[in-house]
């Protein structure tokens, strides 16, 4: 029997191990987990929009912020590699704001525009909030801004490329249409960037003619606003060929002794795929030979390639595309077309039939490529078949002169060293080999081993064919790649091929203190 103290009211009280805890509910269990639920859902919506939206939100053209910025302050310079001012900031007598730009057509594309009236493009766009100086600061920086102690820090945006390597390209350009990107593959740095015809950025953003300019541009129909090095889509022809052969040799569809029996007698009767004739026949010097891997990339043979791409596959060749960036938007300062292979929906990887896969193999039917694009194939077999990330922003400058420069991003290995190097020894082939010469010889940097491939991209109809070249130089420890595409203009061989040359002697000259 159990003693209970009586209080003084006289009423029982409990002895302590009588005690019940209150029971919880299923109620109060729903609603706290309810409860928990919300505050972890805040909480991840919280982080995801000022941490990883934050400079999205921040660089939104209708973002207050940005806008007053725009108006409060002189946006940072743009320099070459060098320190050129490419564009600045001046105030005017009535307190607006003026960009000037150095005069160059080439620079259009590249650098795009900052106006009142028509916003921000280009380079300008895509680094606006730096020159403003509203994100690239240190987080003290961000931290004093948001206190109003520091509201605005415009920095200087620096780029990789050199001016007068930007401008030999320009020259050698002349008035044809086309583009000319030029990288170094071991760090992705753009070395050059030139799309014709281009436009004087001030044209634009000057504010008694600038809306006239910016009509003219608009309607002309040489497309001048259009960056053809990064966002315009060409049929590449035998430059393609460069991919099928890593797709070929890294998956062991082929390798560098392979033949086809049929190749030569197929030179004169044409390949028969599936009722379709894949013709040839350029190449009779070979003389009835059946060519091996590098034979047949030095003289270009397209029926050999064909046979590589049935041996690879439809499925396999995109998926090796893709390792070289093609399917999507390339990572880059300035937004970037997605190159394709096939334009999708058929049933061998996207391709109708066996017949678009042979012919997509040497760069016909559907296959769609940007220069810079191609110059990223040749780079990532000059560095070893690593793919770096292209960028032209090489670092930002302070008010105070501190640097911060952007390190090179290793995107990622397409292929092994091994079949990178019998590429690049195919290629060197290609442009200095006794059978290569008449297809790419003209490419040749004097002194210095050369690398490249020639295409000259079938359209269909009349006018000329799309002319290509695509390399690299040195072959050993390469120090530039270049993608040339010169439209309706004709033979890669005569064409695009001694451009390339030129362009990368003189920056190897550059390079060596010289002058282009």
């Amino acid at each position: 029997m159990k003693l209970h103290r009586r209080t003084r009211g006289g009423a029982p009280q409990r002895a302590p191990e009588e005690l019940v805890a209150p029971r919880i509910g299923p109620s109060v269990l729903r609603v706290a987990l309810a409860l928990g639920l919300a505050y972890a859902l805040i909480a991840g919506m919280l982080t995801y929009w000022q941490v990883v939206r934050a400079d999205a939100l921040t660089l939104d053209p209708g973002n207050p912020l940005l806008q007053a910025a725009q108006q409060a302050v002189l946006p940072g310079r743009i320099l070459d590699a060098r320190g050129t001012v490419l564009a600045k900031s001046v105030r005017l007598a009535d307190g607006s704001v003026l960009r000037e730009y150095l005069p160059d057509a080439s620079l259009g594309p590249l650098l795009g525009y900052r106006s009142p009236r028509f916003g921000t493009a280009g380079l300008e766009a895509a680094e606006d909030g730096v020159l403003v100086g509203l994100t690239g600061q240190s987080e003290t920086d961000l931290l004093l801004r948001k206190l109003r102690f520091h509201l605005y820090q415009p920095q200087d945006v620096v780029l990789g490329i050199d001016m007068r390597l930007q401008r030999d390209a320009e020259r050698l350009m002349g008035d044809r249409r086309g583009a000319v990107v030029a990288i170094d593959p071991a760090n992705g740095q753009i070395l050059a960037l030139v799309s014709t015809p281009g436009f004087d950025p001030n044209a634009v953003v000057n504010p008694t003619s600038g809306a006239a300019a910016f009509t003219r541009l608009t309607q002309d129909p040489a497309s001048p606003l259009l960056d053809r090095a990064t966002q315009g889509r060409f049929v590449p022809g035998s430059v393609f060929k460069l991919v099928t052969s890593i797709a070929g040799l890294g998956s062991g569809a082929i390798t560098p002794q392979t033949t086809y029996p049929d190749q030569p007698a197929e030179e004169k009767t044409g390949f028969l795929v599936d009722g379709y004739r894949v013709i040839d026949g350029h190449h009779p010097f070979t003389d009835g030979i059946a060519l091996d891997y590098t034979q047949a990339l030095e003289v270009s043979c397209n029926i050999y390639f064909a046979h590589v791409g049935l041996a690879v596959g439809g499925p396999a060749l995109v998926q090796w595309a893709a390792r070289l960036g093609f399917g999507s938007p390339l990572p880059f300062d300035l937004p970037t077309a997605a190159s394709q292979v096939t334009s999708g929906g058929g049933p061998l990887g996207g391709f109708k039939d066996r017949v678009e896969l042979a012919n997509a193999a040497y760069g016909q039917a559907e296959v769609l490529v940007t220069p810079l694009q191609m110059a990223l194939v040749a780079a990532t077999i000059a560095n070893g078949g690593v793919l770096m990330e292209p960028h032209l922003v090489i670092g930002t400058r302070a008010a105070d002169g501190t640097f911060q420069p952007r390190a090179p991003v290793r995107w990622r290995t397409v292929t092994d060293p091994g079949t990178a190097a019998t590429i690049a020894a195919a290629m060197e082939q290609a442009v200095e080999g006794a059978w290569g010469i008449p297809f790419a010889g003209l490419a040749k940097v004097p002194g210095v081993p050369t690398a490249g491939k020639t295409g000259t991209a079938q359209l269909g109809g009349s006018g000329e064919p799309h002319s290509w070249f695509v390399g690299f130089a040195p072959v050993q420890g390469a120090k530039i790649a270049v993608a040339v595409l010169l439209e309706r203009a004709g033979s890669g061989a005569t064409e695009a091929a001694p451009l390339a040359g030129r362009l990368m002697a003189d920056y190897l000259a550059l390079q060596a203190g010289g002058t282009p």
